[in-house]
C-alpha cells in the first residue's frame, strides 16, 4: 500500500437547485467566502489558480489547481492538482429527490508535502480525519452560503 495515496469521497445535499450550486461551485476564487479552511484562492488565468489550505491541524498546504473539465449540461467541474498534493479533483452535480442537489466531492491526490509523507503511516487515520472535518465544515459553509443568496 501507498501510504501517501489518498481517495475520497464526500456526498453533499444542498437546499439549492443543481445550477445555483453548479453555479458557486464553479467560482473558485469565492470559496474562501463560505470554506473557512481554503485560506486563500487567487487566480493565475482564465483556468489555472493557487490554492491554500488549512483544516484543523496545524500545518498549510499549498497547490495548484488547473481546470481541466467545465461541463455544465452534465453538472462536472474538475481539476488537476499540483504542489503539495498531486492528482485530482472532480465535482459532480446532480438534482436530488427532495428538490434540491447531490453534490459529489471526488478526490485521488498523492502527497508530495515532506512533513506529511514522513508521518504517512503513523499519520494516516488523523489525516483522513482531518480531511473529514474539513469537508464536514465545507458542506456546512456552502450550504449557510446558498441559503443566503
Amino acid at each position: 500500500m501507498d501510504w501517501t495515496h489518498y481517495r475520497f469521497l464526500s456526498l453533499w445535499a444542498l437546499p439549492a437547485p443543481p445550477a445555483v450550486v453548479y453555479a458557486a461551485l464553479e467560482r473558485a476564487e469565492d470559496y474562501p467566502l463560505w470554506w473557512r479552511q481554503l485560506r486563500e484562492v487567487h487566480r493565475i488565468d482564465d483556468t489555472t489558480g493557487a490554492v491554500r489550505i488549512r483544516s484543523l491541524l496545524p500545518y498549510d498546504m499549498t497547490f495548484t489547481a488547473r481546470a481541466v473539465r467545465r461541463d455544465p449540461a452534465a453538472g462536472v467541474l474538475e481539476i488537476a492538482v499540483s504542489g503539495d498534493i498531486v492528482g485530482w479533483a472532480r465535482w459532480t452535480v446532480t438534482p436530488d429527490d427532495g428538490g434540491g442537489t447531490l453534490a459529489r466531492y471526488e478526490q485521488t491526490v498523492e502527497v508530495n508535502k515532506p512533513l506529511l509523507r514522513r508521518f504517512a503511516v503513523p499519520g494516516r487515520p488523523v489525516f483522513r480525519a482531518n480531511h473529514w472535518l474539513m469537508m464536514r465544515a465545507g458542506r456546512r459553509g456552502l450550504a449557510a452560503y446558498l441559503e443566503a443568496v
